[in-house]
């Protein structure tokens, strides 16, 4: 704990009306927050980038009046500058217009100003300018499957964007109403990658479609590259090849259903999961918060509550709003649909509220600086 007594950890936390920075100088054990900025303006995707020189803060911000952007600020946050004019826009003959940024990721380490962006339509956008301007992949947007992609009930938008950490050429995507996609040639050809995975909405007999899967949220493991982790629309996954094949994670929890999935930065096996009741009922069991920690690659879970609401939690953690940083030991953070952060600085053993009463959170994002 003495190195972290010494740095800042930043948390970014995005919500409908603006975005949020909390800051602990203190091994977070206590946060300063400041905002909103961006007042007034969704905050769909936030994203600290530390592969430069100095760490780079990047929003996905949706005004109604101005339209989507991609925010940047190079000082950690006292000031922002847009990106240029209609930095994520969709080229002429498209015949689709931006709606949401529903993802900013960084690229590989070694490519410092490599960015990428999902976006609402589904579609994935490359920048090589370290996030100031982007271009549309076409492979992935004039791939034949994407006339049938279906919206899912938060909407029609790749929102989890992987790079793999040691091949540039490959990536893999995530889409609500399409599911899992790769690409191993930096883009130019994709192939759906959902073996195993159900769609318990489409009829009988049909429920392991190629492609159609309402995927929430996938998450990779940082010290295993060729493991992934999915929460799906009823399901959760895990694959040990890459996303060839996936297989059932989800005896031990109390529901498959829920959105986020986040893997712990160095300890192989560790993951994290916040299950809701139901899609009919999108609270948790009980109205009772818990995060569950798997620590053996999801053959078993533990409920994780020690310090979190024992009942009368009656909301929601979206697909976005689940996060770890990169301590020595971990930190885990969650923020609600009413406005609840909370975090824990000892892996998940225990949590403390770290603010209270914000707009609905989509989003956070949390690192060591």
């Amino acid at each position: 704990m003495s190195g972290l007594m010494t740095s800042t950890a930043l948390l970014m936390i995005g919500t409908r009306k603006g975005l949020w920075l909390a800051r602990s100088r203190d091994g977070r054990a206590s946060w300063e927050l400041t905002g909103p900025h961006f007042s007034m303006t969704e905050v769909y995707s936030v994203a600290i980038d530390t592969r430069g020189r100095a760490p780079r803060l990047f929003a996905g911000v949706s005004s109604e009046w101005f339209g989507p952007n991609v925010m940047i600020s190079d000082d950690l946050g006292e000031s922002w500058g847009d990106t240029a004019a209609a930095p994520i826009a969709f080229p002429p003959g498209t015949d689709a217009s931006l709606r949401r940024i529903w993802q900013v990721a960084p690229g590989p380490r070694d490519e410092p100003d490599l960015v990428y962006a999902g976006t609402e339509p589904s579609a994935l956008f490359r920048s090589t300018d370290g996030g100031r301007g982007f271009e549309l992949v076409r492979g992935l947007w004039d791939h034949p499957h994407r006339s049938e992609w279906q919206p899912g009930y938060g909407g029609q938008a790749i929102h989890t964007v992987v790079p793999h950490p040691g091949d540039p050429e490959r990536i893999t995507v995530a889409m609500s109403g399409g599911g899992v996609y790769r690409t191993a040639d930096s883009g130019a050809s994709w192939s759906a990658a959902n073996v195993g995975i159900r769609a318990p909405f489409l009829p009988e007999g049909n429920q392991y479609p190629e492609y159609g899967q309402c995927v929430h949220k996938i998450a990779p493991c940082p010290v295993r590259s060729e493991r992934f982790y999915a929460q799906n629309h009823h399901g959760v996954y895990r694959s040990d090849d890459g996303a060839e094949r996936w297989v059932s994670i989800a005896d031990g929890l109390p529901s498959d259903f829920g959105f986020p999935m986040v893997a712990h930065p160095r300890r192989e096996g560790v993951i994290y999961n916040f299950p809701l009741k139901a899609d009919a009922e999108r609270f948790p069991p009980g109205g009772r918060c818990a995060v569950y920690r798997g620590t053996d690659a999801g053959a078993s879970w533990e409920a994780c509550t020690a310090g979190l609401p024992d009942d009368g939690f009656w909301t929601a953690v979206l697909r976005d709003a689940m996060c770890v940083d990169d301590a020595e030991q971990t930190g885990v953070y969650f923020g609600s649909r009413t406005g609840e952060v909370y975090g824990s600085r000892d892996e998940g053993d225990s949590w403390r509220q770290i603010a209270a009463h914000l707009p609905d959170v989509t989003c956070v994002r949390a690192a060591i600086l």
